[in-house]
């Protein structure tokens, strides 16, 4: 069978994006059996043959309705897909997804009838929340970096803003590159309603929010910036976690230091 990603180089450099960074997240240890998800929107490289496609699943119901996505096309990770094997063979453990006019209501287009993950309505209602703002923001995240998880287990981290001043204060790179620094949402039920609202909330202020004690939820242009945004915050943390192990609470930057950095490159404050 012909796959949707012959000849549409565009969208088969998504495509290979999102398994090149599910690849990362296998090896780094945050997408342990099935954990963690992926949806980016990718619809600006959908051609008229694409939308004339009929589809290879009868529709689906998102649960809720959401006006913004209207005809909007997504890549999904597959329910009880594994990370490891996404980035092996992406088109086999995901699916492009259409949203009808309804705006209630999805359908699977290709490559095969891969049901997408269970947070689906979740990620589609962030995504609506992001084309709502007129956000650029094309690509949702969810996975389970070991040692920020492992901060949320810390009720002082989970003040608002102790875990990004933390973080930030390791070493400059973290402010540079997550500018916004990291949202804390307190612990809920995984997939609930009430979990989707918090985290949409808290992206109006931050592009990396924790959930307490599972996982982060990042978005930002594509796939690659978003996991890099998780990475640098993760790569703090271990820096933390070094040398509390070497026997010393570290120093961290200074405000004034990094009230420098902002200045020089330019940060939101």
């Amino acid at each position: 069978m012909k796959s949707i990603l012959e000849n549409r180089p565009a969208l088969k450099a998504e495509v290979d994006k999102v398994a090149e960074v599910a690849g990362y997240l296998w090896q780094k240890g945050w997408a342990e059996r099935n954990g963690g998800n992926i949806t980016v929107n990718i619809t600006e490289h959908i051609d008229d043959d694409i939308r004339q496609m009929p589809a290879i699943t009868e529709p689906r119901p998102i649960g809720t309705r959401l006006p913004h996505l209207k005809g909007c096309y997504f890549y999904c990770k597959g329910t009880n897909k594994r990370m490891r094997d996404l980035a092996r063979w992406p088109m086999d453990n995901g699916s492009i997804i259409r949203i009808l006019d309804d705006c209630e209501h999805y359908e699977i287009v290709a490559d095969n009838p891969v049901a997408p993950t269970s947070e689906l309505p979740s990620h589609l209602s962030v995504h609506n929340h992001l084309i709502a703002k007129g956000s650029p923001y094309k690509a949702s995240l969810h996975t389970h970096p070991i040692e920020l998880v492992a901060m949320t287990h810390c009720k002082k981290y989970l003040e608002k803003d102790v875990a990004t001043n933390l973080l930030w204060s390791m070493i400059p790179e973290t402010k540079a590159f997550c500018p916004r620094g990291l949202g804390i949402i307190p612990y809920k039920l995984p997939s609930s309603v009430e979990l989707a609202e918090a985290t949409i909330k808290e992206l109006d202020d931050y592009d990396v929010v924790m959930w307490e004690k599972h996982g982060v939820f990042a978005v930002d242009n594509d796939i690659m910036q978003a996991f890099d945004q998780v990475d640098v915050l993760n790569k703090s943390a271990l820096i933390y976690i070094a040398a509390r192990n070497m026997g010393f609470e570290p120093d961290g930057m200074t405000q004034e230091q990094m009230a420098e950095m902002t200045r020089a490159f330019n940060l939101p404050k």
